[in-house]
């Protein structure tokens, strides 16, 4: 009778595994539209050409996952097979989910459509061990303002750290939005390594990096915005399991966080009491006139310079115009700056050089020049004002010695030919050859032309050789021909100041020619994607590179954007700033 039982038993396990079943199962009808659904393939039967429907209505964010079940149990073999996907709802409404298909046995199987109901948001139960969730509540990123109602003018810096707990780690952060500053010049303070720092934030004790620090001189008055600097962070944060000395095993999550923009309320600098000329200097300063000569002759060259020093904003008001006398001849002035920028602000000199040169004895006067900027510490206006200085300008013994009879001067303008012709000067050298010269066939410039061909062939043959080689360096002519118009559209960038599109035009033309000259690559493989992993292979800096991406970002999307002058000043600096870096990196 056991034996006639065990054949029954097998005899109707055969039947069962020979019945294919293929269904699909999902984790849940009905989900809000910031949850995630499972769906789950199961066949009892291996079978080949597996094929999912279209999740046309969802995002994959997960899958396909593979699961196998074989086991024999009181003589009875299960098996399973599972192809699982975890789906994300794009909209809300009613969807269907179509057929799977599968191929078991020569036969093809299908799933039934299953239909899902996606819902508004709703508020999640906040899992104390999730660990995104503990992420969210161990990380910060804080944009740090020293001041939030500054002058017109004014130097305010902002700083980013990001604050992190003391259980959870680190391990690197990627930019994945720049922040912008519109209607402020700004410039970038170098940040020397990540030191870790012990800090706190509300109250708490926490470690924190400071990972940006930027300067930054508003340029109108009013509410201004900064855009915010967000991060993708990867964190590791501790679990509940522990090895075996007791040390807690850590989750990795990534983790988006933000700075959040802020609000900078510009105040006008005041109205009342301002000085006629001003130009707009804010800060504290020091003011002088001078001249490099005191004495010196007629035609000569003398220079005078207006410098203005201290700390503020050097770089962003003009310097007072110098007013010399007539009878001096005054070229333009050469601009030079010496100033760095501290997060203090900007500090150093500023000044303009004037050539001048007198064409008449005598002595000049070089007037007194004021200079106004308001006083950050009194708030008020200050001016100062430089002593007036004496130029002695003697006629020279040239001038002196010369007849006054001679002297043609302006007012004398209808002289004529021939009594200038009179006055003309003596030649007083004189240059003579012996009677008894060389023969011609014994000189050197006999030998000279004789030999000359020889020395001059090679040479020329050289030149012609090396203007062939070039001709047929087809790379390297191109190399150069992109290297000049990058040269050429960054020049037209410059000129281009204050006019948004065609100076983006130049700039984005200038940054492609540049890079196909280094990386030897044609306009149409040209994407972001395509120029990380030529840069990563020439061992660029991960900060230059993704710098140099920043601004072909900013010229991509500044024709859609309102941007100031001062936004264009910017990134025609850093685009330049790059440039230099990128050229000492790659060879």
């Amino acid at each position: 009778m056991k034996i006639k039982a065990l054949i029954f038993t097998f005899f109707l396990s055969g039947l069962l595994f020979g019945q294919v079943s293929f269904n699909a199962k999902i984790s849940k009808k009905q989900l809000g539209i910031n949850e995630r659904l499972r769906i789950d393939f199961t066949m009892n039967k291996d079978g080949d050409e597996f094929e999912p429907p279209e999740f046309k209505d969802f995002n994959v964010v997960g899958g396909p996952s593979q699961s196998i079940n074989n086991s024999w149990v009181n003589g009875v073999r299960s098996f399973s097979k599972t192809y699982s996907y975890f789906l994300a709802p794009k909209k809300r409404g009613r969807f269907t989910i179509g057929q799977a298909t599968i191929e078991i046995d020569g036969e093809v199987y299908k799933t039934l459509p299953v239909k899902i109901t996606v819902s508004t948001a709703i508020e999640k139960p906040k899992d104390p061990n999730d660990p995104n969730y503990i992420a969210s509540k161990k990380i910060h990123l804080v944009a740090e303002v020293s001041n939030s109602k500054p002058y017109l003018n004014e130097a305010i810096t902002v700083v980013y750290k990001l604050y992190f707990s003391q259980d959870v780690g680190v391990r690197n952060s990627r930019e994945i939005d720049k922040p912008r500053y519109s209607d402020f010049w700004s410039q970038n303070i170098d940040v020397e390594g990540l030191g870790v720092k012990q800090g706190s934030y509300k109250g708490e004790s926490y470690l924190y990096v400071v990972l940006k620090k930027t300067v930054l001189y508003p340029q109108k008055a009013g509410k201004l915005k900064i855009e915010p600097l967000s991060l993708d962070v990867t964190v590791e944060v501790p679990s509940n399991r522990r090895d075996v000395f007791g040390r807690s095993y850590m989750n990795t999550v990534n983790r988006k966080v933000s700075a959040g923009s802020r609000n900078i309320n510009v105040k006008p600098l005041p109205e009342k009491d301002k000085p006629e000329g001003f130009s707009g200097a804010v800060g504290s300063f020091d003011f002088k006139l001078s001249s490099n000569k005191k004495e010196l002759k007629t035609s000569e060259a003398f220079e005078v310079n207006l410098e203005v020093s201290g700390n503020g904003n050097l770089k962003l008001f003009k310097l007072p115009a110098l007013v010399l006398p007539s009878a001096l001849e005054v070229y333009e002035p050469e601009h030079n700056e010496k100033v760095r920028t501290l997060m203090s602000g900007m500090k150093g000199r500023v000044a303009d050089s004037y050539t001048v040169v007198p064409n008449e004895p005598g002595n000049y006067p070089i007037p007194s020049v004021s200079f106004s900027y308001f006083d950050l510490k009194s708030k008020s206006y200050k001016t100062l004002s430089s002593e007036r200085l004496i130029i002695a300008v003697d006629a020279g013994a040239e001038q002196r010695n010369k007849p006054k009879g001679n002297k043609l001067n302006k007012e004398n303008k209808n002289t004529n030919a021939a009594d200038v012709k009179q006055f003309q000067p003596f030649r007083t050298t004189a240059s003579f050859r012996p009677i008894n010269s060389k023969l011609f066939f014994r000189s050197l410039s006999f030998w000279v032309l004789i030999l000359g061909p020889f020395v001059l062939i090679p040479i020329i043959m050289f030149f012609i050789r090396s203007r062939n080689e070039k001709k047929l360096d087809v790379a390297g002519n191109k190399i150069r021909k992109t290297k000049k118009l990058a040269r050429k559209y960054l020049g037209e960038a410059k000129s281009s100041l204050g006019q948004k599109d065609q100076f983006y035009i130049a700039l984005e033309r200038a940054l492609h020619n540049y890079l196909k000259s280094k990386l030897n690559i044609e306009t149409g493989d040209f994407n972001k994607d395509k120029v990380r992993e030529l840069l990563n292979k020439k061992n660029v800096g991960l900060a230059d590179l993704e710098s140099f991406v920043s601004v072909l970002t900013a010229c991509e999307i500044a024709r859609y954007t309102p941007l100031s002058s001062v936004d264009m000043k910017n990134d025609f600096e850093r685009a330049a700033q790059i440039i230099t870096k990128l050229d000492k990196q790659i060879k």
